[in-house]
């Protein structure tokens, strides 16, 4: 018996003991059922035994997990505005740090402030899959059209709470092979976000051969459910087209043979974990582990999707590039090329000017690895012809190239400066077309922006 299923039948026996010291006999039974929520989560703060605790804990998940969609909404809010902080201890406690600003002051301050219902959520926690019912929990609450300041405030505690449960030193890596246990593939195959795995046959030619490899993260108290996973590509160059690495007729070299480890997926697994970042943490491990087992590696480098770009040049271009208006545009040659010529200076555009109002990167992704340490390394146009990619971004994908003596400063560079650091040849990008005078946030430059586009696809196909 492994180490967790232990641990988890130890809990389930505790808890049905307590069950048995708080529901035993048909009067306490009856009692129970009469019993709402909001009582029973008001029990689970007062109570002082573990056993009583956990078995509250398992009763109120229980009957958190039964309700309709409108209950749970109901409950969620019932969190909100019956376990928030103490208001008279919490005016106390500011009385008394403004009449006493000792360190016992600010003690009992920020015990006041914290809200009821964080304790609470550590009480639930103690049940039996307490951790994973609670991810679901916040799933629910983010798939909410509420966006009220109780929404906001609820899911602060969740965030501040997860941040600390799945902080890193609770992670374990494992790798992710075809000889797995069918029960985590198959969540492999469901929780792929970036290019989708059809079916087995697929997968297998994404785990199997000598070449490719695949790492998770997971997380004790959700030990088959993983959190992250990462898939790899071994190869003797940098690809510019995720064809290069998917295809069914690559060719295949064994791994002592590669130069370069290609990132081509990063999906988070678990909805409602979103903000809580493991990414980072995976990326730079499953580096070290590469450079131990595969020291012929010389580049660590993404293939990476461009999820925001089509949606911006739309927002900000609505009237230009009139071109990528017909589908079959990648299929004409000379439209291509003429698209290329204004695409790829819009890119570099999109990632080194653009901003978002707190100053960071427009693109999710871009975000995600630049604020990791990675440097932009190269634009490749039509690097993914599928129809999310089209979609997303008019078939873009970018190399970002993790350097390790270069991590450091190229995070801090983002970090205090704003500054993203990228490859000669993308900057040379921001020169053509007069494009590199333009200011962020949509000003134009000394030539208007339609008659740049314009001028280079000629008005755009007839």
């Amino acid at each position: 018996m492994s180490e967790a299923s232990f641990f988890t039948d130890m809990l389930q026996s505790i808890t049905d003991r307590g069950r048995q010291l708080l529901f035993s006999g048909a009067r306490a039974t009856q009692v129970a059922a009469k019993v709402d929520l909001q009582t029973l989560c008001e029990m689970l703060l007062s109570s002082r035994g573990e056993a009583s605790g956990m078995a509250l804990a398992a009763e109120i998940l229980d009957r958190w997990g039964a309700l309709e969609s409108e209950g749970a909404q109901k409950f969620l809010l019932m969190l909100h505005e019956k376990f928030g902080p103490d208001t008279t201890k919490l005016d106390q406690a500011i009385e008394n740090y403004r009449a006493d600003r000792s360190s016992a002051a600010i003690i009992a301050l920020h015990q006041a402030a914290e809200p009821r219902r964080q304790e609470l959520l550590r009480r639930l926690n103690h049940a039996p899959n307490g951790t994973a019912k609670l991810v679901r929990m916040r799933q629910q609450l983010l798939a909410s059209k509420d966006q009220s300041a109780g929404y906001h405030a609820l899911d602060a505690d969740f965030t501040h709470l997860f941040g600390s449960w799945f902080n890193r030193g609770f992670l374990t890596l494992r790798p992710i092979d075809w000889t797995t246990p069918a029960y985590i593939l198959e969540k492999i195959i469901k929780y792929e976000a970036v290019h989708e795995i059809a079916g087995w046959e697929e997968l297998r030619r994404r785990l199997a051969p000598a070449d490719r490899r695949c790492f998770a993260f997971f997380h004790p108290r959700l030990a088959d459910e993983p959190l992250v996973f990462v898939e790899v590509a071994l190869t003797r160059s940098v690809p510019r087209a995720i064809g290069d690495v998917l295809d069914e007729g690559r060719e295949q070299i064994n791994a002592d043979e590669a130069t370069t480890a290609v990132f081509y997926s990063i999906s988070n697994c678990q909805d409602g974990l979103r903000g809580i970042s493991f990414g980072n943490f995976l990326i730079k491990q499953v580096v070290e582990d590469l450079r131990r087992d595969l020291p012929g590696l010389k580049n660590f480098v993404t293939l990476s999707p461009v999820p925001g770009f089509a949606r911006w040049l739309a927002k900000a271009r609505p009237e230009t590039l009139t071109a990528l208006d017909d589908p079959n545009w990648p299929d004409d040659k000379k439209t291509a090329i003429a698209v290329e010529r204004v695409l790829l200076p819009l890119a570099a555009r999109y990632f080194l000017v653009e901003r978002t109002p707190e100053g960071r990167p427009v693109d999710p992704v871009a975000r995600f690895h630049l604020g990791n340490g990675a440097r932009l390394e190269r634009l490749n146009f039509l690097g993914d012809r599928s129809a999310k990619a089209m979609q997303q971004a008019h078939g873009l994908m970018v190399n970002y190239l993790y350097k390790l003596d270069d991590i450091v400063a190229n995070h801090e560079a983002l970090a205090q400066r704003g500054e993203v650091i990228a490859s000669p040849a993308v900057k040379s990008l921001l020169n053509q077309n007069d494009e590199g005078r333009s200011g962020g946030n949509g000003q134009q430059g000394s030539r208007p922006f339609a008659q740049i586009v314009n001028s280079t696809l000629g008005g755009g196909r007839k």
